[in-house]
This record gives structure tokens, sequence and C-alpha cells, in this order.
């Protein structure tokens, strides 16, 4: 069985708006979601790293307490996205609890911020503070708690896949989301990731020295993919979610179908674990225009996974020019808003339709001054009026995991 997967609903909160018109107009003005880190009582001055990609709106959580008691901040995302993903995809509650609907949703670390409290609480000298950790706690803070809350909130009974594996995370779970539908063991599949505000991400990559420090006043200028003065990631939050339909199942009921899934891949560098391989991100792009049955001309776009850092910009640029030359436009979303984690994959994804449906590619910002290793690809520079039709997204993680994800505008 090999049946077409398309995109019926996508929904995401971002550090620069979390609804479609927002978040298209922000891209075109070249706003920046980055603001000064808020540090805390903890890990304040251990953290050399200034600047946050932060969701510094209201969002409304109209969430019974049933719901909200298992839920940590990152469920709380979460769930939102889901929330507004389905109230515009019009299932109904027969098919959403039949078991042919499914959740591939995950998050890095599940909340750490529920992990803090509760390490701080047992390292405690007073044993009875032990008393404060809660009997949900765990269900709060665990890795698949995004995923399992989402299925509890709205009565899902299908599959559930959790991927965590860091910056790959939603990239995968639109992938195996994909799958899943592809070859008939779920009709649809709600696909995403999210990861919440807290400071101890920025410390483990600030311990790395691969967060960005040299814009800590001036946090609108950083990060700065493929640039000479970029000097690391920017930590970012955020959660994104996209539904995934059989093609014939969405038409009969009439969804509003947004754009098609054609290809995808997942492969191991198989050696260093946090050293980017050339070798390997080649492969993975290959491998997902195979899936696809495209060329590599054939690609109208390709949204890079572009972090800042100073090696993970210099291979990947050498990765998309062996692969595609120097003709396909090139962006890298992160300059907008930071490295949002976990929901990087399908939160440039959902960037990706919007551009596809509007018929515009927005740059790179902060790009001033390309690193001469990092110009064989033809990087975009200026908002520019032009229509994609197929789409790549790469997203690369720690351990050595990379993916590509190939998209196409919708065509019956």
């Amino acid at each position: 069985m090999n049946r077409r997967v398309v995109i019926t609903s996508e929904a995401a909160i971002t550090p620069i708006g979390d609804s479609k018109n927002t978040i298209a107009k922000n891209l075109q003005n070249g706003v920046s979601g980055v603001k000064p880190l808020r540090k805390d009582d903890l890990l304040g001055s251990h953290i050399h790293s200034g600047v946050y990609g932060t969701v510094d709106y209201p969002i409304e959580y109209d969430f019974a307490r049933k719901y909200r008691k298992t839920m940590g901040p990152v469920s709380y995302y979460a769930c939102k996205v889901v929330w507004d993903l389905l109230a515009k995809a019009g299932l109904n509650q027969d098919f959403i609890s039949s078991g042919r609907l499914g959740v591939a949703f995950g998050s890095i670390h599940g909340s750490p911020s529920v992990q803090r409290n509760i390490y701080r609480t047992f390292f405690q000298d007073d044993p009875a503070q032990s008393e404060k950790i809660s009997a949900v706690d765990y269900l709060k803070s665990m890795v698949h708690t995004t995923a399992v809350n989402i299925t509890k909130m709205f009565n899902i009974t299908g599959r559930v896949i959790s991927s965590s594996t860091a910056c790959t995370t939603s990239s995968q779970s639109i992938g195996y989301g994909y799958e899943m539908v592809k070859y008939g063991m779920q009709d649809a599949m709600i696909c995403g990731g999210a990861d919440e505000y807290d400071t101890t991400t920025v410390a483990v990559f600030d311990n790395l020295l691969a967060c960005s420090t040299a814009y800590n006043n001036r946090p609108h200028l950083t990060p700065r993919p493929f640039d000479a003065d970029r000097d690391g990631l920017v930590v970012g939050e955020g959660a994104g979610a996209v539904l995934l339909e059989e093609y014939e199942f969405a038409r009969n009921r009439g969804a509003n179908i947004i754009g098609e899934v054609i290809g995808f891949s997942c492969n191991n560098n198989g050696g260093d674990l946090i050293l980017p391989n050339l070798e390997g991100i080649c492969q993975t792009i290959r491998i997902g225009l195979q899936s696809a049955g495209i060329s590599p001309e054939t690609v109208d776009f390709v949204s890079a996974h572009a972090t800042a850092t100073k090696m993970g910009d210099v291979i990947e640029s050498q990765a998309i020019e062996q692969i595609y030359g120097n003709c396909t436009p090139v962006t890298a979303f992160k300059s907008y808003m930071g490295h949002t984690m976990a929901a990087c994959g399908v939160i440039e994804t959902i960037l990706t339709l919007y551009m596809m449906e509007k018929g515009f590619i927005v740059p790179t910002l902060n790009l001033d001054h390309i690193d001469p290793r990092c110009e064989g690809v033809n990087h975009v520079r200026e908002l520019t009026r032009a229509p994609i039709k197929t789409a790549a997204v790469e997203n690369f993680a720690f351990g050595g995991v990379n993916t590509n994800l190939i998209i196409k505008a919708f065509l019956p």
C-alpha cells in the first residue's frame, strides 16, 4: 500500500506570532523574536548567553482542570496548537476517537522547569520538603508528556509516537506520521513538537560554547546563520503541529488541503555525537529526494537547519552546494526566532507552507557578510516574490540524527 499524504491543517506558537497572518507579516517585515534572556536565581550567574527566542505575548488556555493537572508548560504549548489545529480541521469526534487518527509529537526532554523543581526538592536538607512534589509531577515532566497529554485531552486512541531527538524531534514526528499514513497504518496523524522557556536548556548549550554571547545587548542581531560574524545559536521556545491525512479520505470529507508530503529521510552519521558530518548530511538529503522521486533541480526552496554555529553552518552549506549547487534559494528561519529546539522542524515546515501559499521567499536575517566558507549556495538576501512548488526542510541534531522532509504545493 502506497498512499498520498496531504496536509490539511496547521497551528503554531512562535516567538514571532501564533497566527498565519501575524507570522507571515513579521517574516516579510524582518521582525526578530529574539529578546533578552530572563535569568533566574538558580542559573543566572552561570550563563554567558543573554538572549532567547521568547514567546512574550499572552496565550489563552481554555483547558478544563482535569486536563491541566497533568500538564507542564511544554504540554500547554502542545495541547494549544493541537486545539487550534483541530478547530480548523473540521474532523468529527467519532473519527478523532476511532483509532484511525494517531499522534506523533515530542519535546527534547519533557518539562525541564518541572524536572528542576523535583530535583531541587529532593536535595533539600529538610525531608519535609519532599511533600511539595505532586503525584502528577512525573506526568508533567516525562519525555512523552506532550504526546500523551494530547491523546488524553482530545480522546485520541490511535498510534502514539513520541520522538525525542533534540533538533530533529518534530521533523521526525512529521516523517513518521507521513509513513504511518502512506503505508496504511493510520488514516490521519497529528504531528509536531514543543519546547518551553527554561534556562537549563540555555545552560546546556552555553556549557558547550555553542550559544551566542556577543549580542546580549542587541538581541535582534542574533542569531546570524551563515554570517561571518555569527557566534552561536539562540535557544527559543514554541510549538507547532500539522495534520496529515490520506488524500482520498481528506478529499471525501471536503478538507482544505494546504500541501502534500512527498518524501522523507532520516539517517544517522554513525560517528561523532556533536560535530556535523558532511557525508552523513549529503546522504540524508539524497535519500529524501529519492523518497520523493524527484531530482534536486525540481526543488524551489530549501529551509536550512542553520543554527549559526561555527561548523554547523559551514558543513550544511557544503552539503547544499553538493546537492543543489548555487541555484536553489536557501533561507534560515532560525534567524527570526532562534532555535525552538523540538519544535523547529514543524515550525519551519509551517513557515514554508505559508510562503508556498502566499508566493514569497523571505531572506535570512542578519546575513550581512556571508562567511566565505558558506558562499557556495543561493542565500536569500532580500524579500522575493516567487512561487514555491516543491521545498525541502532540513534538520540535523546532536547524536548525528539527520532528517530531510520534502513537501509540495497541492495539485489534485
